[in-house]
């Protein structure tokens, strides 16, 4: 103590000042040490205020004040940074280049057909701003934790599918589902972090056996275009050959009722020609034989003989070689002579 003072003296002008001057200083020292609670959040941090190492609160952005130290500290974890955690592999980065290393005990992984598939996925998470204080106090490596917590997570997403729809199709669904089995998982622990984004960056089979495997992916490739091109040629072909049918059909349908009509036309004319010809049979023949003779000689030469003269008033004559001429000349009149 008597060190202290003569310490304390010496720093303060006018020597000896006795024990005014020692509580002066004290004084002083006391008022410097409780400025230096003053402390500043930034936008990205969140306060957390201790005091004798318990938890009390926490404090937002701006100019804030907590007890010094020892007896209050505080902690500003960032909140709005973006971590990436890689599982399966590892990015390794040098000054001009980055090169990535498989971790084949993270990235292979036994699907629901008991088929080996290697993925690699990344995980990007943040601190939980509502809950940064169980981010800093509950878990011990949360880096560790998250990378643990979706290794696990993939691995049980995976275990309850087949190799095909893991290699092909289920991609986006196995993010999602991971996402939120990763979330649940993490709030669990009371962990205080976010899961913002899982991406699978590869899903490919053992590299022993790949080659295989994108041979039958080439193959059901194949299948699947040629199942399209098929489906695309039947979905063309099948409504032509419809409407085709369709037209057949109604082209049959007009055609048999044109001619029922027809038949029914000239069964009601035959009726109405043997009413007649009960009625009249002599006259009825007459007209019939008339209208005959009138359809079939309506467009030919004819040449008439008067043979009421027995014969005797005219010399039989048949114009052979005028009647070639004539059937020979263009737009020669088709009616006969009479003579």
């Amino acid at each position: 103590m008597r060190r202290s003072q003569d310490r304390l003296k010496d720093l303060l002008p006018g020597g000896n000042l006795g024990g005014r001057g020692l509580v002066l200083g004290i004084l002083a020292l006391i008022v410097i040490w409780l400025m230096t609670g003053w402390y500043i959040v930034r936008p990205n941090e969140v306060g957390l205020n201790l005091r004798f190492g318990k938890y009390i609160g926490k404090t937002g952005e701006g100019l804030n004040y907590n007890w010094p130290y020892p007896i209050g500290s505080v902690i500003k974890p960032q909140v709005t940074n973006v971590i990436t955690t890689e599982v399966g592999f590892r990015t390794i980065e040098s000054v001009r280049t980055s090169r990535q290393t498989d971790v084949g005990e993270e990235s292979l992984m036994l699907t629901g057909d008991e088929n080996i598939v290697d993925i690699d996925v990344i995980v990007q998470w943040q601190i939980d701003p509502a809950a940064p204080e169980n981010y800093v106090f509950n878990i011990q490596d949360p880096p560790g934790t998250v990378k643990a917590v979706a290794e696990s997570a993939m691995r049980e997403v995976i275990g309850q599918r087949n190799i095909q729809p893991v290699l092909t199709t289920d991609r986006a669904a196995i993010e999602t589902e991971v996402r939120q089995l990763m979330q649940e998982t993490l709030d669990s622990y009371k962990a205080g972090v976010q899961i913002r984004l899982v991406q699978l960056q590869k899903v490919d089979p053992p590299q022993q056996v790949i080659d295989a495997f994108r041979d039958v992916q080439a193959a059901r490739s194949d299948q699947e275009r040629l199942r399209n091109e098929a489906q695309t040629y039947a979905n063309r072909v099948v409504p032509e050959s419809r409407g085709r049918a369709a037209q057949l059909v109604q082209s049959a349908e007009a055609f048999k009722e044109q001619t029922v009509a027809e038949a029914r036309g000239q069964a009601s004319r035959f009726n109405a020609v043997y009413l007649q010809y009960k009625a009249a049979p002599a006259v009825t023949r007459e007209r019939l034989f008339l209208e005959t003779m009138e359809r079939v000689l309506g467009g030919t030469d004819k040449i008439i003989l008067d043979q009421r003269g027995n014969g005797q008033s005219v010399v039989p004559y048949l114009p052979l070689n005028e009647l070639q001429q004539r059937r020979a000349a263009p737009g020669a009149p088709q009616a006969g002579a009479t003579r």
